[in-house]
């Protein structure tokens, strides 16, 4: 629940919470690309208001070129 926009940040505050982790484990920072979906991309669509652990979730892509 909560607006579009608190959703989008949410997420863009999970993804980052994520990288800052890996990079406090020696993954290069510049490899890490956040994007937060907020309701956008949800894993198990809901009805509003009905809470889905698997859509608070971080994707993560790491790019080794």
């Amino acid at each position: 629940s909560g607006s579009a926009a608190y959703n989008v940040g949410l997420s863009n505050r999970r993804a980052r919470t994520v990288a800052d982790a890996l990079v406090a484990q020696g993954v290069n920072g510049g490899v890490i690309s956040l994007d937060g979906k907020g309701e956008t991309a949800l894993a198990r669509p809901t009805a509003d208001g009905v809470r889905e652990p698997l859509n608070r979730r971080a994707t993560i892509g790491i790019n080794f070129r």
